[in-house]
């Protein structure tokens, strides 16, 4: 199935309960993603100039600080240009950050509580960090808005604005920019954020808007959308992908602690 169409927006709908793909596990380097242009969207290791990429790291964090992945259903329209940042979309499934203690394994599937969200401006595009739960976790029935977070763990708001200003400088980029001068928004704000983009992804898959981006928009499951396709031709897309649990190893250069100086 596809991670970006086939999983539904919402495990319980009645009570907020979200769907995320986890891309990258906490502590981890390599930049993991879904493949929104390659047939039944895979996950695989972002490619840039022919070379593989990870994230460095940044000093006090190790590779990335949470579990990382995105909210399947959900698309950021380039088309758009979103009123809060004044900048088009980033072309993905909308991010997610989950904060629970368990270390995910790449391709889960977790069922999140959504707390809030970031508006991060990366190169010109509008690149939402959604904050979340497990729902499983010991301190889920204590989180239930972004002042939550900000109660039962002092500081993790702040190493998350931290850690996507500063996570691509050791590669010679700029820090990067936030609308509301990085103020993580609370958890209505985030929820209506992640219901517009479900809008969007639906336009998307449904054909609605003609797809100039080269999304694959092929699945399973979707039954209005006229790229459904039976699962013997979803297998002959990913039969010839490497098997699970094949990693590149981490560049030694990645291994180094970079110090960057915070204004």
């Amino acid at each position: 199935m596809s991670p970006f169409h086939d999983i539904p927006l919402f495990a319980d709908q009645e009570n907020q309960v979200f769907n995320m793909v986890v891309e990258i596990p906490r502590w981890t380097n390599a930049k993991m993603e879904i493949a929104t242009t390659d047939p039944m969207n895979s996950i695989k290791q972002d490619i840039k100039k022919g070379k593989v990429r990870f994230v460095h790291n940044c000093f006090p964090h190790k590779g990335y600080i949470w579990n990382y992945g995105a909210i399947p259903q959900t698309w950021e329209d380039p088309a758009e240009i979103d009123e809060h940042t004044k900048q088009k979309g980033d072309g993905d499934p909308i991010d997610c950050v989950e904060i629970g203690y368990k270390i995910a394994q790449r391709g889960e599937v977790k069922q999140v509580k959504v707390l809030g969200i970031l508006a991060m401006i990366d190169e010109g595009e509008t690149d939402w960090k959604v904050i979340a739960i497990d729902h499983k976790d010991p301190l889920a029935c204590k989180l239930n808005d972004i002042d939550d977070v900000r109660k039962w763990m002092p500081g993790l708001i702040e190493n998350t604005h931290d850690w996507f200003k500063v996570y691509k400088m050791p590669a010679g980029k700029p820090a990067n920019e936030f609308a509301f001068n990085g103020e993580a928004k609370n958890r209505k704000f985030a929820t209506d954020i992640i219901m517009k983009t479900h809008g969007e992804w639906k336009d998307l898959v449904l054909n609605k808007k003609e797809n100039e981006f080269k999304m694959q928009v092929d699945n399973l499951t979707v039954d209005e959308s006229p790229n459904k396709i039976p699962k013997t031709q979803a297998n002959k897309h990913t039969e010839s992908l490497p098997p699970k649990g094949t990693a590149t190893p981490l560049p030694e250069d990645h291994d180094a602690v970079h110090y960057i100086k915070r204004d």
